[in-house]
């Protein structure tokens, strides 16, 4: 059963969705975040939530405070490190090892904050390596810089960032064959979108094991 809490941060209120493990099965906690363009709903964010308690992880859907009052347009991102790290303390109250995460921008703000905050590891959806056309304003030192172990799940032809314009690194990578942003795939595509999702999820749970 999902249980809903509002947490005062330094930047508003945030909104902590809980899709608890069953009693007795917790092991780890992943608190995943949306992006700059969407909200929790977001098919990926969902998939997750539904699928990862039966497997012992409690997972936490976070909003961030302009999310929640309302708000279209996103503040900048120094603003959003702070109200990820005002919500953090209600995600450590089960006692349990956190896997920071987050879609799109909600991936950077995991990133950059995974150090400080003591996060076990950074699951980074849609991470968004530049600007769609503008390779050259990377955004990689987040990634790379993360400090913990991180898993990245990008779609093959996201304009954010294809999978094989990534650096080397210390991080993990699943592509999402013709995936976009929002890894949606097109009905030509090989997969169908159920399936994508089930790939996305299959491929999370497999690495959050290896993490407890």
């Amino acid at each position: 059963m999902t249980q809903s809490e509002i947490v005062e941060t330094p930047a508003g209120d945030a909104r902590i969705t809980w899709h608890p493990a069953p009693t007795g099965r917790a092991r780890i906690v992943l608190a995943v975040s949306h992006g700059a363009g969407g909200g929790i709903e977001a098919r990926d964010l969902q998939a997750l939530a539904s699928a990862l308690p039966g497997a012992g992880v409690s997972v936490a859907l976070v909003e961030q405070p302009w999310r929640v009052a309302g708000k279209k347009v996103a503040p900048a991102p120094t603003t959003l490190d702070t109200g990820w790290r005002g919500l953090w303390p209600a995600l450590q109250e089960p006692g349990l090892p956190i896997v920071a995460g987050g879609r799109s921008a909600g991936a950077r703000v995991a990133c950059r904050t995974a150090r400080e905050l003591g996060a076990r590891a950074v699951l980074a959806l849609s991470f968004p390596l530049h600007p769609p056309g503008r390779p050259e304003k990377s955004r990689a030192e987040e990634l790379l810089g993360a400090g913990v172990p991180v898993l990245v799940v990008q779609g093959g032809n996201d304009p954010f960032g294809k999978p094989e314009e990534f650096p080397a690194g210390p991080y993990d990578l699943i592509e999402v064959d013709s995936a976009d942003h929002g890894l949606a795939v097109p009905k030509k595509a090989a997969r169908t979108q159920e399936e994508a999702l089930d790939a996305v999820v299959t491929g999370v749970r497999k690495w959050i094991a290896l993490l407890v």
